[in-house]
């Protein structure tokens, strides 16, 4: 027994040779036929209600007064059929909204029966050991998917705040806006009248390794926060109130955030008034043009200002001794008082607010367009013959979705003529906030756009996007590809063959703190932009240039054309000159011996193209020794 302990004692020390082999690893079961199960019950709770009601809705009034009518004309003249068509857009409205609500109701029974078996829990979940806890983690995140694809994709993507809250998956404060993400969906502790822009993930969780540990952390953030786009938030991170984060802005795991200041980088850090002014592009003219502008408030450094542009005649000697002048971003952290950080930002706590004159646009869209399909369905059944409409039914319910998709398009595009001959759309800076006039147009263009945005795809092709991007705003062609991109719907030019990666952003407007910026976004010919990079406002991309995956521009950043650009933000890494480089020469690296060798490959191209391949003359022994 002593032996026996002490060989223990030795398998347990830290110097034991075995202790790594001795280490547990079983692999994470997936009870698919769980998954199956709760997802079946959630989809059907789901639709069976709103499905029974519609369907005897359309039973009872609609096929009899409106179908099934014998003159076109008693649609308008009688009153029940009348009623039952203008009732049409109503009812599937409501049986959407019961289909929201039952799914809500469903998916929260599902998630209290989980948090009672395994309540969640800040702290590391192992991944090595099978663990209730583990499984439970994985069971909660799965059944929550459903939920939250049907509300954050759907027609009313602002009632997702109200999901996650019924569900009490999160707990997200009043004026609070999520645009499209991937996440933000679980422990989250939101507070009120805060913005996050496309793809900001406030993740809260992140998984290290096959076998290593699920860090598993409350993300808590208070109010008036504002994320640009594309920002990315690790677990246990405090983001505290008035927090104004730029593109890309991200945040390591367990990051604290005071507060009342712009933060910007990979990891991201606190920046001043001064490099915002720098980073918006926004000159003396802008401030004082502008009278919404506020948190500018360095009467001395705009007077330096003001002084600089009255001295544009002067030599440039003098030009460069003036600006020199002007205060440093070398600022004393101690000494800064309070009146120096308070940005006295308020955020775009209206967005939300303007719901209402969303679907005052959304119903005549859907009214009209549900109209002609109905038009449609009642020339299909005309035939009494049954083989042809049983035969050909795939394809007109297939005709139908492009049919309505289309229908909304042209009125949305409709509305958007009228829209814009109410209110120009206009380039600038704007306060983000109600009764600023191009603040609530661009919130009702934004989101008209999404209307047709979002039909075409989800719709059976999905590349059909190119005629919503192009028919509302957008000045583009065929050639042009995005693939899976979030993409504004105005102020925005697309050269010929562009081709945009996938989960890239291009912005032509962007909310930061409570300010609106709107620029103009061009894309010369033959641009190329890499998966997962973020294109600010005023940005413009020169011919044949390319820009690297996981990058991000700055506001008005023009890129030179014939390079490949790359960073956060990005800079010049080198000419896109591949098409002329050597194609019959590869480089291998002895790793070992810290050299690297040239040899000569056959250029794999079509024997008749070969002609057309310009290469270099190599030394005689094709081979060249260098040291790395």
């Amino acid at each position: 027994m002593i032996k026996m302990s002490e060989e223990a004692e030795d398998s347990d020390s830290p110097n034991s040779n075995d202790s790594e082999d001795e280490i547990i690893k079983e692999e994470v079961e997936l009870h698919y036929h769980v998954y199956i199960t709760l997802f079946a019950f959630i989809f059907y709770i789901s639709w069976v209600f709103s499905g029974i009601i519609f369907f005897y809705y359309v039973l009872q009034f609609f096929l009899p007064n409106v179908l099934e009518t014998p003159d076109f004309l008693s649609l308008f003249i009688e009153l029940k059929p009348l009623l039952s068509l203008l009732s049409m857009p109503f009812v599937l409205i409501g049986c959407y909204l019961l289909h929201l609500s039952f799914l809500a109701l469903a998916t929260r029974l599902l998630w209290k029966i989980t948090e009672k078996i395994s309540p969640s829990k800040e702290g590391i979940i192992p991944r090595n050991i099978r663990s209730k806890a583990a499984n439970y983690y994985h069971i909660r995140s799965f059944i929550l998917k459903y939920g939250k694809n049907s509300f954050a994709k759907g027609v009313f993507p602002w009632l997702s705040n109200w999901f996650f809250n019924f569900l009490g998956a999160s707990k997200i404060g009043t004026g609070t806006t999520f645009e499209e993400s991937i996440v933000n969906d679980k422990f989250l502790e939101i507070g009120e009248n805060c913005y996050f822009g496309v793809n900001s993930a406030l993740g809260t969780h992140v998984v290290e390794g096959i076998f290593g540990n699920i860090s598993y952390f409350k993300v808590k953030v208070g109010n008036n926060v504002t994320a640009a786009a594309t920002n990315l938030v690790g677990p246990g991170s405090e983001i505290h109130d008035n927090s104004y984060l730029l593109p890309w802005a991200s945040a390591v795991k367990h990051s604290l955030i005071k507060g009342n200041n712009f933060y910007w980088g990979m990891p991201l850090r606190k920046i001043f008034r001064r490099k915002i002014m720098g980073y918006l592009d926004v000159s003396q003219k802008d401030l004082e043009r502008n009278e919404n502008i506020e948190g500018y408030k360095d009467k001395k450094l705009l007077k330096k200002l003001k002084a600089e542009e009255l001295n544009d005649n002067k030599p440039e000697d003098d030009k460069e001794q003036l600006i020199a002048e002007l205060p440093e971003d070398k600022i004393d952290i101690n000494s800064l008082t309070d009146e120096d950080l308070a940005i006295d930002f308020t955020t775009s706590s209206a967005i939300s607010r303007v719901n209402i004159k969303f679907l005052a646009i959304y119903l005549p869209i859907f009214f009209l367009s549900g109209f002609l399909v109905a038009i449609f369905w009642y020339w299909y059944f005309l035939d009494e013959n049954w083989i042809p409409i049983i035969a050909f039914l795939p394809l007109a319910i297939f005709g139908s979705i492009y049919f309505f998709t289309l229908a909304c398009l042209i009125f949305s595009k409709l509305f958007l003529i009228l829209i814009n001959l109410l209110h120009k759309p206009k380039e600038g800076v704007f306060k983000a906030e109600i009764k600023n006039t191009d603040f609530e147009f661009w919130m009702i263009r934004t989101e008209l756009r999404k209307l047709s945005f979002w039909l075409f795809r989800n719709s059976p092709f999905t590349w059909t996007d190119v005629l919503a991007f192009k028919l509302l705003g957008i000045n583009m062609d065929t050639s042009s590809h995005l693939n899976d991109t979030w993409c504004d719907g105005e102020f925005i030019k697309f050269g010929r063959k562009n081709l945009i990666g996938q989960a890239t952003v291009i912005m032509s407007s962007m909310i930061v703190g409570k300010y609106l910026l709107i620029r103009s976004v061009i894309l010369d010919d033959y641009v190329m932009v890499g998966a997962q990079t973020t294109i600010v406002p005023g940005t413009i991309i020169g011919k044949e240039t390319m820009v690297g995956a996981a990058s991000t521009t700055t506001v008005n950043q023009i890129l030179e054309p014939g390079w490949i650009y790359t960073g956060i933000p990005v800079l010049k890494f080198k000419p896109n000159k591949y098409a002329l480089s050597r194609r019959e020469i590869l480089m291998k690296r002895d790793v070992d011996e810290e050299k690297k060798f040239e040899i000569e490959h056959e250029v794999n191209i079509d024997e008749d193209k070969k002609e057309l391949i310009k290469t270099k003359e190599i030394n005689q022994d094709n081979k060249k020794v260098e040291e790395m």
